[in-house]
């Protein structure tokens, strides 16, 4: 009875703490999606520290299309393209205070192949300081993962 009670109060903390980062889920809050599916993804960023977010980097994993943009009020939104026209990162800026998050949504087209997308995000606070969500250091900043199947 013991176990089973600790075993639930470690799974709640941990689905918190996965809760509180940046994340990219389809529109509907799933990590998976089908190969070569059109599919509408938001991407959750909160405020972790005492002082405003000021900036949201994505990095746009190989084989993702992205198609269109919704529009986030208080937010610029700047993309970077390759040589093909892709969008290969977009960056928003605008700000997000202490105990707020913000959801930005995007259309994208899902590569034809079956895999695991990770999704890179860059939050840059008004200090300065970037948090790297990319598994530079997994357990202090996961990227956020989407199996295409």
């Amino acid at each position: 009875m013991f176990n089973a009670h600790l075993l639930a109060l470690a799974s709640a903390l941990l689905l918190s703490l996965a809760a509180a980062h940046a994340t990219v889920r389809t529109e509907s809050g799933l990590t998976e999606s089908k190969a070569g599916a059109s599919e509408t993804y938001r991407l959750n960023v909160p405020t972790e520290k005492d002082i405003s977010t000021t900036e949201i980097r994505l990095v746009v994993p190989a084989g993702v299309t992205i198609t269109r943009f919704q529009v986030t009020p208080g937010f610029q939104r700047t993309v970077k393209k390759n040589e093909a026209g892709l969008v290969t990162e977009v960056v928003w800026k605008g700000r997000v205070a202490p105990m707020e998050y913000v959801r930005f949504f995007f259309q994208a087209r899902n590569p034809a192949a079956p895999g695991e997308l990770s999704w890179k995000v860059y939050q840059t606070y008004s200090d300065g300081s970037v948090v790297a969500w990319d598994d530079t250091d997994p357990a202090q900043g996961p990227a956020s993962k989407t199996t295409v199947k």
